[in-house]
């Protein structure tokens, strides 16, 4: 981890008992996404949407006509109710942000509040004028998708109390919101699926249950899902 140290006692805040310091990286996801989808374009890849009631039924949509011998299945919290699938394991873990145009000039967190077990604090600043995140919240099966103005004031609360910068020591009224957002993220109870099944005659290959931590683990998970479908399209393979 770069320039990683352990900060000493008269750098730390009141209240705070010990904390860290490194370099890393904040992805502009409105950037980011969009590039992916361009690297499918631009090796091949053709973009299609369609419904499906069973996780197999999606072999029917391969743009060639023709039935596909595998399906990756990638659907998240949807996992839950795809038939074909319908892994009760998966549950939401609800998240909820406030994105500013204020630039504290750090990105920091702290663990724990005074706000209750479900509530978070931390700050990200995303590259390219992607604005700065206030976080947040871990919500267990909590399926709102609606922000909560309540907690979005305590998040912008706790956020300036960790980080005065943000606001030069103003206060919430000082924040220049650009919007409020909900996130469900797609938790799986020991931990997430990838591995590969036939049903009838297609192989399936499970890509899900990344939590909140999807974008971290994306590379790793998908190289192994990608050996899974080489293994499943091999000659007489055994599933």
């Amino acid at each position: 981890m770069p320039n990683f140290r352990v900060l000493p006692q008269n750098e730390l805040p009141e209240g705070i008992d010990s904390a860290t310091g490194f370099t890393s990286v904040c992805i502009n996801v409105s950037i980011y996404l969009p590039w992916l989808a361009s690297q499918c374009l631009k090796n091949g890849v053709v973009l299609k949407r369609g419904i499906v009631n069973h996780v197999a039924d999606a072999a029917d949509h391969h743009h060639t006509g023709k039935r596909a011998d595998v399906v990756v299945n990638c659907t998240g919290l949807n996992s839950r109710f795809l038939n074909g699938v319908n892994d009760g394991k998966v549950f939401p873990a609800r998240g909820q942000i406030v994105v500013v145009r204020n630039e504290p000039g750090i990105m920091t967190s702290i663990s724990g509040t005074d706000d209750g077990s479900e509530e978070a604090t931390y700050i990200m600043q995303r590259a390219a004028g992607g604005g700065t995140i206030l976080g947040g919240c871990y919500q267990v099966n909590n399926w709102d998708s609606q922000p909560d103005p309540n907690l979005a004031t305590r998040i912008m609360k706790r956020c300036i109390e960790l980080a005065p910068t943000l606001t030069n020591g103003k206060g919430i009224e000082a924040l220049s919101i650009i919007r409020h957002g909900v996130g469900l993220r797609p938790v799986r109870e020991g931990g997430q699926r990838i591995e590969k099944e036939r049903l009838g005659d297609v192989a399936v290959v499970h890509n899900y249950g990344h939590g909140g931590y999807g974008y971290q683990t994306s590379y790793g998970t998908a190289e192994k899902a990608v050996r899974l479908v080489e293994s499943a399209l091999e000659p007489a393979a055994r599933l």
